[in-house]
């Protein structure tokens, strides 16, 4: 698959199908791509969970204000920024951005690779990132980015509008439009 055709069709699925599991392998598949993802002076301060216990799924969903799809997914991907690691490199800028933005690049690589390998994921962002730290025992300096509900599709949404590139790039300087 063409990496613009997986940019453009990824979606977000929060309907997965019921007792279709996901291998160890193809989540390490997932794993994988995250780990190649650009980082700040290649310091790669991120950290995954691999959640599939059920009793730890329907806690994070309550931690992530009860979004019960989450604890439907066979697997749920924690990706975490280690904060320390890129205070090491970079000072407080490294902790309070660098690892934010290198996780992130990991986050959306893992999207990819799934919707490529014919998977359905969702970002969730919205969370208690402490009541997720204390169900995942997660230490401190560790901080959870995003919960990634991973599984078959039983729906896949439609695609939604985006912006133009009119509206949103600028020239030169910023201009208000």
């Amino acid at each position: 698959m063409d990496v613009v055709e997986a940019i453009k069709g990824r979606r977000s699925v929060r309907a997965f199908e019921n007792g279709k599991d996901v291998s160890k392998e193809t989540v390490g598949g997932l794993i994988d791509a995250a780990r190649w993802a650009p980082s700040a002076g290649n310091i790669q301060p991120w950290e995954f969970i691999i959640v599939r216990r059920p009793e730890l799924k329907k806690k994070l969903a309550e931690a992530a204000f009860g979004q019960s799809f989450i604890e439907d997914a066979p697997v749920v991907i924690v990706v975490c920024a280690d904060e320390n690691r890129s205070f090491e490199g970079y000072g407080e800028r490294g902790r309070a951005l660098y690892c934010i933005q290198d996780t992130a690049a990991a986050i959306q690589n893992i999207h990819l690779a799934a919707y490529s390998a014919g998977l359905g994921t969702c970002w969730v962002g919205a969370f208690r990132e402490g009541a997720v730290s204390e169900i995942l025992n997660i230490a401190e300096g560790i901080r959870p980015v995003a919960l990634i509900p991973v599984g078959y599709a039983s729906k896949f949404p439609p695609p939604r509008g985006k912006r133009t590139a009119d509206q949103a790039v600028h020239y030169e300087v910023f201009h208000r439009k």
